[in-house]
């Protein structure tokens, strides 16, 4: 049976079968249609992030719901997924809602939320936090200041996304910020001084390796560092070496290793510099498909990319008197505007507003905050 809900001219149905799993996945095209700054994601891996062969499906589940109109159109989606990793390591009954799209209308948006938090309910959930897309690996967090073109892998939504959550009851979690950086003006002295010190001190750096054995042998490591030094992260939930390795698989054509540094002391990987070319800029025009068209697309406006996005900066704790966060950013920054097409800006995103030790590294470094993300919750009892 399809489960359905009922407001006024409203109705939510339950995802069953491929036919709808389409549908589900074409609202956005609506709901953006006008919107300049929007850059479509890539169907096909939305598709996969929600297909049962998904590794997430070992350890949570979800259900796709999607709103129609009196017409029998689609006009919003949303998935409501319980992540048993994140319940055990919260203790707390806590769901998630992610994949939320809707039209600008209430009713469509409280219809969903609704549907989404009675389905966690019957799962046995207690409080629900979100956007969160199955887990903060994914796509997460709401953008609520800051209504500009998205960088890649970075959430963008209309203006009416929180003020509708907030009208529904919903209360802030937590934000994050992103930062933007120019890049036509030198880092303060203090960076390179970092990476004399460093140096100095026993630490090696190099670039990351991208072909053969030697990248399987730096994503098995940075998985292992990255699972140490990210352990602590807020509503974050582990994730398998099999799981890390499929995505950075996914983006080993798409890294630039004059933005991507390794920091190593006595053969040991104590920290990374991780970034990418904003390939948002040309994604936007493949329309989410990435057919024979749109990879010639793709690669005819890749040449366009001149922005970059700082994904990570990572060092171990009992390694940064050594200066491990300063170097890297300092290798990181100069590998981007000394290469032959150099980066002209770069945003640092996303950091939480109560990381404050990252915060204070980013904000030496001449870069300010442009855009704040947000994370709802709500009570399910």
């Amino acid at each position: 049976m399809v489960a359905s809900n009922q407001i006024a001219t409203v109705q939510i149905r339950a995802v069953v079968t491929p036919q709808e799993t389409e549908r589900f996945l074409d609202v956005p095209s609506r709901v953006y249609a006008n919107d300049p700054y929007w850059v479509p994601p890539l169907r096909s891996s939305i598709a996969k992030q929600l297909a049962s062969e998904n590794p997430f499906r070992q350890y949570g589940r979800l259900q796709q719901f999607i709103a129609f109109n009196f017409n029998n159109e689609p006009v919003g989606r949303i998935v409501a997924a319980v992540n048993d990793r994140l319940v055990q390591r919260e203790g707390r009954s806590i769901g998630v809602f992610g994949y939320f799209e809707c039209i600008e209308d209430f009713t469509v948006a409280k219809a969903l939320l609704d549907a989404a938090c009675q389905w966690l309910r019957d799962q046995g959930m207690t409080v629900v936090r979100g956007p969160i897309d199955l887990s903060t690996h994914n796509n997460c967090l709401l953008l609520v200041e800051g209504f500009n073109s998205p960088y890649v892998m970075m959430p963008y939504n209309p203006p009416y996304y929180p003020q509708f959550l907030e009208q529904d009851g919903w209360q802030k979690a937590k934000d994050a910020y992103a930062y933007d950086l120019p890049l036509d003006r030198p880092l303060p002295p203090e960076y390179e001084k970092g990476y004399r010190i460093a140096s100095k001190s026993g630490v090696e750096f190099r670039q990351i390796q991208l072909k053969g054995e030697g990248f399987q042998q730096d994503v098995r490591r940075f998985y292992q560092l990255f699972t140490k030094a990210f352990s602590n992260n807020w509503s974050s939930s582990p994730r398998t070496e099999e799981e890390f390795l499929e995505e950075a698989v996914s983006l080993q054509t798409l890294v630039d290793p004059e933005i991507f540094w390794i920091a190593e002391y006595n053969d040991e990987m104590i920290g990374f510099f991780m970034a990418l070319p904003d390939y948002n800029i040309a994604l936007k025009h493949v329309n989410g498909k990435l057919n024979w068209l749109g990879i010639l697309k793709f690669l005819w406006y890749r040449r366009q990319i001149d922005t970059a996005r700082v994904i990570a900066i990572c060092s171990l704790p009992e390694h940064r008197r050594r200066m491990v966060p300063l170097a890297l950013i300092y290798l990181g920054m100069r590998g981007g505007t000394q290469k032959r097409r150099p980066y002209r800006k770069a945003e640092l995103s996303w950091v939480y507003e109560d990381n404050l030790p990252s915060r204070k590294v980013i904000e030496a470094t001449g870069a300010t905050i442009y855009k704040t993300l947000r994370i709802y919750e709500k009570s399910l009892t």
